[in-house]
């Protein structure tokens, strides 16, 4: 590979790719912003649950209301308190996943 100028021909060509690229806004503004793009196909509250980063005291508190609705779902057998267990429970999972994931270094 040569560190001088290209020969006349392959700067012309280089020149037309160029040019015929610049034309494309849409592929000029990506190169501007250089700001990776959602992968496709994939929905944009999935890519924020995967990066969520629990803190301790959030999980603390997921999981002393998990515990205190199992808790009170069991003594009452309310349907109430049981679709709210229901719908605490897999957050409450999904955060200390992640929050050990994040402590073990993995």
């Amino acid at each position: 590979m040569s560190l001088g100028r290209l020969p006349a021909h392959e700067q012309r060509v280089l020149d037309e790719i160029e040019r015929t690229l610049r034309r494309d806004r849409r592929l000029d503004r990506r190169l501007r912003t250089l700001r990776p793009r959602r992968r496709p196909g994939v929905p944009h509250l999935l890519l924020r649950a995967a990066s969520y980063r629990p803190r301790g005291r959030t999980v603390a508190v997921l999981l002393t209301v998990s515990v205190t609705l199992m808790v009170t779902g069991m003594v009452t057998s309310a349907p109430g308190v049981i679709w709210a267990f229901a719908v605490v429970w897999p957050p409450t999972l999904f955060a200390v996943f992640r929050l050990l994931c994040r402590w073990s270094g993995g």
